[in-house]
């Protein structure tokens, strides 16, 4: 059976979860009937069918009982399909199985992964099987990391385009959010960490901002680890929690594309909080408060009430500096709080778009797989503005 052939172009692996069950919400209610064949994947059948009436998805949804610890049936689901949408982590838990099942398909993947530590296993152990294969493997298709990753992809094309050449030097500027981080994102956190405390080496493979790019070392990076005037910005900065693997991911993507952004290549990302004592004082404050990590974080199958998920938002700025001065200023904003309800909306259109990618098989980025062309279904579908701003 070819992969055209195969019965399905989607399965959601984890549906009965928090955001699975938003991804299934989406493509049930956005596209109803219209578009993808899809089907719903978890490890209890009763569950599935429970939640496929709970989001409203017809009747004869197809329904796959398919389980990490059971690599047989990773295989048949991962055979009967195009695509592998997977909302179950951590990842560094629960998603190698997985991972291996979609190379030895030639099935594509995407996930919601911010784990560099798994991420960099992945690669490294098989990248060259993906390549082999054909299929796409496309991590961090959720708010880790498509607005920033898409960002500066969007960004250095408009630079391009006014300039003629891209920009050495982004910064990346959180300019304002509402919402929460989702409980498995709280989760790989607290994995990570505990990662960390059996191996402490991993630490500085953690702290490499060109961890996910083996082989490779490149220019010193800005740190984002401290409060600081951004002077480039007019306001206070903050470290941003994201950073760690948003920038990551940056860097990955630019490696996939051949560096076209420059060997002396700069990326940073951190949250604006405002001028003066005022912006000072949050900065400070927000630095002295993790975002994550906390004994209130949401536990994996919690989340936000819709009301909640609705009222959300992020708006993400970044800011292309060219060495003569000149400067390029692109927002990204978001409707929906960024953890869940535009989360589930991100990894649905990146599945999407990789039904139509042309791109070879390997372990890539949203960016370096599908780029613009996933930026204009964010557009069209999930509520996300790119703009080059005036």
């Amino acid at each position: 059976m070819t992969k055209a052939d195969r019965p399905f172009d989607l399965v959601i692996y984890g549906a009965t979860g928090f955001t699975g069950r938003l991804v299934a919400e989406y493509l049930a209610s956005h596209y109803n009937g219209s578009g993808p064949r899809w089907a719903m994947a978890g490890r209890s059948a009763d569950k599935l069918a429970e939640v496929r009436d709970l989001v409203g998805a017809p009747a004869d949804t197809p329904l796959i009982v398919s389980d990490a610890a059971d690599p047989a049936s990773l295989a048949a689901m991962a055979g009967q399909t195009r695509v592998v949408l997977t909302t179950v982590g951590p990842y560094q838990l629960y998603g190698e199985p997985l991972v291996r099942a979609c190379i030895a398909a030639g099935t594509d993947y995407a996930d919601l992964c911010g784990e560099p530590l798994w991420m960099r296993r992945m690669i490294d152990g098989y990248g060259d099987a993906a390549a082999a294969s054909g299929a796409r493997i496309c991590f961090s298709s959720g708010f880790d990391s498509i607005p920033f990753d898409l960002g500066v992809v969007m960004l250095q094309q408009a630079c391009q385009e006014r300039f003629g050449q891209y920009a050495p030097r982004v910064r990346g500027r959180v300019r304002g959010m509402k919402g929460t981080f989702s409980g498995g994102t709280a989760a790989s956190f607290h994995e990570t960490m505990a990662a960390l405390g059996r191996d402490r080496s991993l630490i500085a493979l953690l702290t490499d901002p060109f961890a996910l790019v083996p082989g490779f070392a490149g220019p010193p990076q800005p740190r984002g680890d401290a409060v600081i005037y951004d002077d480039a910005c007019g306001s206070w900065a903050t470290p941003f929690v994201m950073a760690s693997i948003n920038t990551k991911n940056v860097h990955r993507t630019h490696a996939l594309l051949g560096h076209p952004w420059g060997a002396d290549f700069t990326y940073d990302e951190m949250v604006l909080t405002g001028p003066g004592d005022k912006g000072e004082a949050l900065a400070r404050a927000m630095a002295a408060t993790p975002m994550i990590g906390g004994p209130n974080d949401p536990k994996p199958g919690e989340g936000p009430s819709q009301a909640e998920r609705d009222s959300g938002y992020y708006d993400v700025l970044m800011l292309g500096e060219l060495p003569d001065g000149r400067s390029l200023r692109y927002g990204i904003k978001g409707r929906y709080d960024p953890g869940y309800g535009s989360t589930s909306r991100m990894i649905a259109e990146t599945g999407l778009a990789l039904l139509s990618c042309t791109a070879p098989g390997g372990i890539g980025t949203p960016g370096a797989l599908l780029g613009p062309a996933l930026v204009e279904r964010l557009r069209e579908h999930a509520e996300i503005a790119f703009a080059v701003e005036a």
